[in-house]
């Protein structure tokens, strides 16, 4: 794979991290040993600093939202989840950041997309969302252009993956695939924040997050956390499963998450960027 990290200003795109866990963390990691190219490490906003010391290389840990956007910021990560998206999002647009969101299932809430989106205009900036733990949005999104007539996404993951869900009884007891959701992905992504925002990104890719339909399995058969996605319209057909290797620190969360988030904002600052 071809991989271009020279900058096109030639100045390193100053980030900023909401969120220092199993996504946030790996993510500074990544940035600091030079994997996202011209890229520095400015600030990162968390609620408890003590949890998280000793701060990354160059960054200012804070649990101050004030300070965190005091700092010359290009660019913030969300990765804390739909509350901290719903606590930041605005402030950080207003502050002339683009910003990244990785809790995007928080996006079923119609109130706060609006208001993110009118912030985003304000400041004359972006609301970014990468691929995350799926594969195809960019044929998804290329396909709605010409007419999307059905988008459908079926999760698999194993039952601990639901622990703290709606569905973790159901999931812990299954000895067979366990069906814990049919229906459409606004109802989903709600039901199960941190395991389908796969579902959203889809959604706002597609057809929306009424008429797409999901379906959410606890089954004890796979090792993966899984995804099938199945897309029709005027440009033809398309399948996809992508079966996702679980983080070690949240089995909820895949690894190519971390991938996905770092390979978006290293596109930010290269020469040549694939995949749009």
């Amino acid at each position: 794979m071809y991989v271009n990290t020279a900058s096109p200003t030639g100045a390193p795109l100053a980030l900023g991290l909401i969120g220092y866990g199993a996504i946030g963390r790996p993510l500074a990691a990544a940035v600091l040993a030079g994997a996202a190219g011209p890229v520095r490490l400015a600030a990162v906003l968390v609620r408890e600093p003590a949890r998280h010391t000793p701060a990354p290389e160059g960054a200012v840990l804070t649990d101050d939202p004030a300070e965190f956007l005091r700092r010359p910021l290009d660019l913030v990560v969300e990765a804390a989840g739909h509350a901290a998206l719903r606590a930041h999002g605005e402030a950080v647009l207003a502050a002339g950041c683009d910003l990244m969101v990785v809790s995007v299932g928080a996006f079923a809430d119609d109130a706060l997309l609006e208001r993110l989106l009118a912030a985003a205009r304000r400041a004359g900036r972006q609301i970014l969302v990468p691929s995350g733990a799926i594969a195809g949005l960019d044929v998804i999104s290329a396909a709605a252009v010409g007419g999307l007539d059905e988008v459908r996404i079926t999760t698999r993951k194993p039952p601990a993956a639901w622990r703290g869900t709606p569905g973790e009884a159901q999931a812990l007891a299954a000895s067979e695939p366990a069906l814990l959701f049919e229906g459409p992905a606004r109802e989903g992504v709600v039901l199960f924040p941190q395991n389908v925002n796969v579902a959203a990104a889809l959604a706002l890719a597609g057809v929306g997050l009424d008429a797409t339909r999901m379906r959410v399995y606890a089954d004890p058969t796979v090792t993966h956390n899984t995804h099938e996605v199945y897309a029709r319209g005027a440009f033809g057909e398309v399948h996809l499963t992508l079966r996702n290797v679980p983080t070690p620190e949240n089995p909820k969360t895949g690894r190519i998450v971390v991938m996905s988030v770092l390979k978006a904002v290293r596109n930010r600052r290269a020469a040549l960027v694939v995949g749009l």
